[in-house]
């Protein structure tokens, strides 16, 4: 047991090492062959087996030299081994999902959309589908639907489209609980980046529960940061578990604005519980009435000093009713510190309404003072 225990462990370090040494190099590198992923898989022989005498020439059918392997031997894959085994799940994987994912082209560019059922809806983001009322969808396999649109919720940046005709080739995607994902968890991220379709990138959830602007007004909260390259076209494709389940949709990535920087392998996903709430609803009556996302009430801005001011407080909202005024300025909320009020919206990204939480706020006179909020709902009209 202890030699197995020991062959496993080298199999996890070597698989571990080549994904790290893949994941980094910026230029290309040359890929093991199967003959070399096979010699670097094989199970070690046990000591009986090397303890064995060789046949004597000619006796039984040993020749006493083993014969040398045809030609054949080299090139053919092994079919086992650790490498072997994640290669085939991994496209297992991919091509479950593929069906499921779409191009959707307007006149003003192109992005993705994930398929939701057999009617034909397609979920995808708001900023892709921008002012246009017709697209043309392609299938994983090629197929051209003419699309039209169901309806679109800027507060989150979440559209629906529909597929005319038969649409056959289009396979309605399994959405997973966005509630129930973690960080380390292996994601791919699929859809047409550049125009590339059917493009697949690997990385793990890397964040969870963040909060980037768009630059327009919408201020998304709750979302899947990833370490899976996301580019311009990615927008609305799917985020997947390696159960095949979406957890996500790709939205914004570092290098497309998120706090005005830049950086490497930092992009952000739309959870799947909110994408399932909109999407359902904008289905059903073309317009997202229900948020489902916590409301604390409240306007904040930047101070000179660590925390949020309020500038101002909605009339009846759960902050009014707490006794919160403007000229607060909040340093701690849910026991958590806040030093700016990007702060304010990804610790609230981890509730729900009707959570209760506690407000910490230095107020003018210099005095501290905490009060209970119990979150209600935000206005679905509100970005």
């Amino acid at each position: 047991m202890d030699g197995y225990r020991h062959r496993r462990l080298i199999h996890t370090s070597v698989l571990l090492g080549l994904v790290g040494v893949l994941a980094a190099c910026s230029s290309p590198v040359r890929l093991a062959t199967p003959s070399e992923i096979e010699q670097a898989t094989r199970p070690s022989p046990s000591p009986a087996a090397s303890a064995a005498p060789n046949p004597s020439p000619g006796t039984g059918s040993g020749s006493g030299t083993a014969p040398a392997p045809g030609p054949s031997a080299a090139t053919a894959p092994s079919g086992s081994g650790a490498l072997a085994g994640m290669q085939a799940e991994l496209r297992q994987l991919i091509a479950q999902v593929q069906p499921s994912v779409v191009q959707i082209d307007t006149s003003n560019g192109l992005g993705s959309g994930i398929v939701m059922d057999a009617q034909g809806n397609i979920v995808t983001n708001a900023h892709v589908v921008g002012a246009a009322t017709s697209f043309t969808i392609t299938a994983s396999d090629g197929s051209t639907f003419r699309g039209s649109l169901v309806g679109s919720y800027a507060g989150n940046d979440l559209a629906v489209v529909r597929a005319g005709g038969p649409n056959g080739s289009l396979k309605p995607a399994t959405f997973g609980d966005s509630g129930q994902v973690h960080l380390g968890d292996i994601v791919l991220a699929m859809g047409s980046p550049l125009g590339l379709s059917d493009s697949v990138s690997e990385g793990i959830i890397s964040g969870l529960n963040r909060s980037q602007s768009e630059g327009n007004g919408v201020n998304l909260t709750g979302l899947i940061q990833t370490t899976a390259s996301i580019g311009p076209g990615n927008s609305g494709g799917a985020l997947v578990d390696i159960g095949g389940n979406v957890v996500g949709i790709p939205t914004l990535s570092a290098s497309g604005g998120a706090r005005g920087g830049t950086g490497a392998n930092i992009g952000f996903a739309i959870p799947s519980n909110q994408v399932t709430n909109a999407a359902k609803q904008l289905i059903a009556s073309g317009t997202v009435t229900r948020s489902n996302l916590p409301f604390l009430g409240v306007s904040t801005t930047s101070t000179s000093a660590n925390g949020a001011q309020i500038t101002d407080v909605v009339s009846g909202g759960p902050a009014d009713r707490a006794g919160v005024q403007a000229g607060w300025v909040v340093t701690g909320l849910a026991g958590r510190s806040v030093s700016d009020p990007t702060a304010i919206s990804q610790i609230l990204s981890g509730y729900k309404p009707g959570d209760r939480v506690d407000l910490t706020a230095r107020l003018p006179d210099g005095s501290t003072r905490t009060v209970t909020i119990t979150l209600g709902e935000r206005p679905a009209t509100t970005p």
